[in-house]
């Protein structure tokens, strides 16, 4: 039996939140092609929560058509993940089963006699094979017809001697499960087991917008918003329960930035993304940790790839005052330029990502402290061109330094690249030390498979001067010039 997980074991106490979101319509939103809700949270979550909280998908899809979503999103990985309506739980990337959950729901449950009544009801049209799940049977079905074969069905099975609960949800899904089941079981289920670890959640927000969300609102002591594309039978379920509840609301705000109006609603944290920011050199230091400064550096990278970044000849020339005269970039393969050759080259790529459906996106933030100032930080960065998705694993050294009157500054004084191509599977990549520079890892791999650099803390890649006033801009090549398809601009509050 399942009973815990590393994704849970990497918090060192009760999870500061806990955020359960349905997926299609809720955190996912498809009429949106820019994606622009769903990064405004993917930005917002790592920038603040990742560290301390617990992110729960929760989805009416079957794992096969969840790992299609996840493929054609910029979704994050969650630490848990529930599918087919809650009858399946899994922890972590590698979707680790709870098979504690699993004989749970086999009380009073018989798929092949669901089957065979069900058969009995021509209304009743099969979903696709890739949504029958073992403690799931899942049919489409006209409204007008959804009442009548609710209770007639439950009258069947119930005389075989079958403990099953129906749900209907988007007008025309018709789901068969076992009575403990579904999303509102499932997360009774994982507080239940929070608790008896002692560290459940300190605050829990769940999200929905269909009618197999409505368990979720029912779970005591959970604060819950329906996003403002709310469907019929969501709200009428919300009239006739939770109207007066006020740990309940109906945002005004679509999808995930619902969700994100729910968070400052409730003052569980930040109301706003950090992809909201206009205006870098208004940015206020009291935010500054190593996971928000992460998510700036790669905000900014893209809205400048996208032609966003206002007064562009301004910043790089900011740019060059602001780093040393003599600072160097460290190519993949070893070759170092001299620093303000490399801002020349920022420039000409400023905008070429116009007319594209271009984003960017971090994943998986961690961070350690490995000195008094020097953080280590982890974590994926996503980049997605039209249809296309590369994804960097990437390691950076932070230093977080005080300056005058107080305030703090970010020196970047290492970084790792290791570039794949999300349609090709992992790259792999083997690592010797130049001779030429002990203190430098380069690869031993083409940089056309794999492209990664590292350089120690003792010997700093860039390195910008501070300034009371404005901010300093650390900008990072790990690319050949020629390309320069992964530069990276860094503000310093």
């Amino acid at each position: 039996m399942v009973t815990g997980c590393a994704n849970m074991d990497r918090l060192n106490g009760p999870a500061r939140l806990m955020i359960v979101s349905d997926l299609d319509h809720t955190m996912v939103d498809h009429h949106d092609p820019e994606n622009l809700s769903i990064l405004q949270f993917n930005a917002l979550w790592e920038a603040n929560f990742r560290l301390d909280s617990l992110l729960v998908f929760s989805t009416g899809r079957s794992p096969t058509l969840y790992k299609q979503l996840r493929r054609e999103k910029p979704m994050l990985t969650p630490d848990i993940t529930i599918m087919s309506v809650g009858t399946e739980i899994t922890y972590g990337e590698s979707m680790v089963p709870d098979d504690g959950w699993e004989e749970f729901l086999n009380q009073k449950w018989d798929r092949n006699i669901v089957i065979e009544e069900t058969a009995k009801f021509p209304q009743l049209q099969f979903q696709s094979g890739t949504e029958q799940r073992p403690h799931k049977v899942s049919f489409y079905v006209e409204k007008e017809h959804v009442q009548e074969i609710m209770k007639s069905l439950s009258e069947r099975l119930e005389k075989r001697g079958l403990d099953i609960k129906i749900i209907y949800s988007g007008g025309m899904d018709l789901d068969v499960l076992p009575q403990e089941a579904g999303k509102g079981q499932a997360l009774a289920y994982l507080l239940k087991k929070f608790k008896s670890e002692a560290r459940p959640p300190v605050n829990t927000l769940v999200c929905g917008d269909s009618g197999n969300d409505a368990e979720l609102f029912s779970v005591p002591d959970v604060y819950g918003v329906m996003v403002s594309n709310a469907q019929e039978e969501l709200l009428h379920w919300y009239s006739q329960n939770a109207k007066h509840n006020p740990k309940v609301i109906h945002a005004t705000e679509k999808c995930a930035a619902g969700i994100i109006q729910a968070i400052g609603h409730f003052g569980l944290g930040p109301g706003a993304s950090p992809r909201d920011v206009t205006d870098y050199s208004q940015s206020k230091s009291g935010t500054l940790t190593p996971a928000h400064e992460i998510v700036k550096f790669y905000t900014l990278y893209e809205k400048w790839r996208r032609g966003e970044v206002g007064n562009a000849e301004s910043h790089l020339q900011d740019l060059k005052r602001t780093c040393q005269p003599n600072g160097v970039a460290v190519h993949p393969w070893g070759f170092e330029q001299p620093l303000h050759e490399c801002i020349n080259a920022l420039g000409s790529c400023y905008g070429d990502k116009q007319g594209k459906k271009f984003c960017v996106w971090v994943d998986k933030v961690s961070s350690s402290q490995i000195g008094s100032d020097i953080w280590l930080v982890k974590f994926d960065k996503w980049e997605m061109v039209d249809e296309e998705r590369r994804c960097c694993l990437t390691t950076v050294l932070l230093q977080l330094q005080n300056v005058r009157g107080g305030e703090k500054q970010a020196n970047l004084t290492g970084k790792t690249n290791t570039v794949t191509n999300a349609n090709e599977g992992h790259s792999k990549v083997a690592m010797r030390k130049d001779q030429n520079s002990p203190q430098r890892l380069v690869p031993h791999s083409s940089p056309r498979s794999s492209e990664i650099y590292k350089r120690q803390k003792t010997k700093t890649i860039l390195k910008g001067r501070s300034h009371p006033h404005r901010p300093d801009l650390i900008l990072c090549s790990s690319h050949p010039l020629s390309s320069l398809a992964d530069i990276s601009v860094k503000k310093r509050p």
